[in-house]
């Protein structure tokens, strides 16, 4: 199984990104990046990759410790911003980001401890991908629109195990599907 950690907003700051995003696809350009699906927007916190079968219950137990370690923070979307010279395009996060990241941290110590092989490790940024390119694409003008974006605050309550399922027709622009795994409240939550 593909697996990742992740936060996933609440449908309503999702409609507001949404709404966000339907103005970002309408400039100049916006043809030339493959825009990312509502239903798979999240906040990955660790990516696992390729897990055996027989390796998720430990992980999902591990998990669960980190879950019930961390206490429930804020959240907003906030902004945007771009990796890979606009390979990807992203609206960031506001709020309490010392526990997001902490929590991040812990998912992937899960993985390790749960003897997933993971990637070198990288400090963790806070993003929720809505674009993709694979060139070098000039984003400004989408980070110009973003600046300003902010959807509401929300409380974080939940760890979630995401399964990706990625698209196996061949069929240009078509996405992956995400299917929640275990979802684990966070410490005061429980």
């Amino acid at each position: 199984m593909r697996l990742f950690a992740a936060v996933l907003p609440p449908e309503d700051v999702i409609g507001t990104l949404a709404a966000e995003v339907g103005g970002l696809r309408e400039l100049p350009g916006a043809g030339g990046l493959r825009w990312t699906e509502r239903a798979g927007w999240h906040f990955t916190l660790a990516f696992y990759g390729e897990v055996d079968e027989e390796t998720v219950p430990g992980l999902t137990a591990r998990l669960e410790r980190a879950a019930a370690r961390t206490e429930p923070f804020r959240l907003a979307l906030s902004g945007g911003g771009q990796f890979g010279r606009g390979r990807a395009l992203w609206a960031g996060a506001a709020g309490d980001l010392r526990t997001m990241r902490l929590l991040a941290e812990r998912s992937e110590a899960a993985g390790r401890k749960a003897g997933v092989d993971m990637d070198t490790h990288r400090r963790y940024q806070a993003h929720l991908t809505v674009a993709r390119s694979r060139d070098a694409v000039d984003v400004r003008p989408y980070l110009a629109a973003l600046e300003d974006f902010r959807s509401r605050t929300w409380t974080v309550q939940e760890l979630v195990l995401v399964r990706s399922h990625l698209p196996r027709s061949g069929v240009p622009g078509e996405q992956p599907r995400y299917e929640a795994v275990a979802r684990r409240a966070l410490g005061a939550a429980r």
